[in-house]
């Protein structure tokens, strides 16, 4: 049932990269634009070919769905960056770097699950 879904969604990426105006209407903007986009979803869709959790899946089609929205809305391919909640970074006072990884990992959103950690 998944798999129709999925390669449908491969194929709407792919169009939307052919379709793709960047916003500054410069033509080399648009092109390195488009090819960011096909590039991506290449690179996310081989990663996660070997998915096969239901849920996992679903979460995967979430994220492309909710990144192809926001992408569209903002006129912007590229994911928006994260931001630690209010006291995410360690005090001099002792709190564990365990405590920082889980709050990153919780105030990750849900478009950039996929995206690794700098």
């Amino acid at each position: 049932m998944s798999r129709p879904h999925v390669l449908s969604l491969y194929r709407r990426v792919l169009r939307v990269a052919r379709s793709w105006r960047a916003q500054s209407a410069l033509p080399q903007d648009t092109d390195t634009e488009r090819k960011y986009i096909a590039q991506e979803a290449r690179t996310l869709f081989r990663q996660n070919q070997q998915v096969t959790d239901p849920q996992s899946i679903q979460r995967c089609i979430e994220e492309c769905e909710a990144r192809i929205e926001i992408g569209l809305h903002y006129r912007n391919p590229y994911p928006k960056p994260t931001y630690l909640p209010p006291m995410g970074l360690a005090t001099q006072k002792g709190r564990k770097l365990r405590g920082q990884q889980r709050m990153r990992k919780q105030a990750k959103p849900l478009y950039l699950q996929s995206q690794d950690e700098t």
